[in-house]
């Protein structure tokens, strides 16, 4: 059987998006960047397609990039391998009560 694949679109990015349906725990996918660059990662629980795998290790606090773009900050400890969404991430973008604080 074949790898799953995730993109990885960015340098700055330590997420990627997953291209396969029903990646599940314990799983591998192949990272590929634009350079043709790949990785094999361990997935550390489900995750449905078109999210998000951590790259590395995320603390909390930590700025997110997806499309070398900043989408958020962790709000607890992500490992390499996890599924990035609401409940590990604090979205930045759209937020009328940061105006003027971290809003972009």
């Amino acid at each position: 059987m074949s790898l799953q694949l995730a993109l990885k679109i960015n340098d700055r990015d330590n997420v990627a998006t997953i291209f396969a349906d029903g990646i599940v725990s314990g799983s591998e996918v192949e990272v590929r960047d634009k350079q043709g660059n790949s990785e094999i990662i361990k997935v550390l629980g489900d995750i449905p397609f078109g999210h998000k795998i951590a790259l590395k290790d995320i603390h909390p606090g930590e700025e997110i990039f997806k499309y070398g773009e900043e989408i958020g900050a962790a709000t607890k400890e992500i490992k390499k391998g996890e599924y990035v969404h609401v409940h590990n991430l604090d979205s930045m973008r759209g937020r009328g009560d940061l105006k003027g604080e971290r809003n972009k």
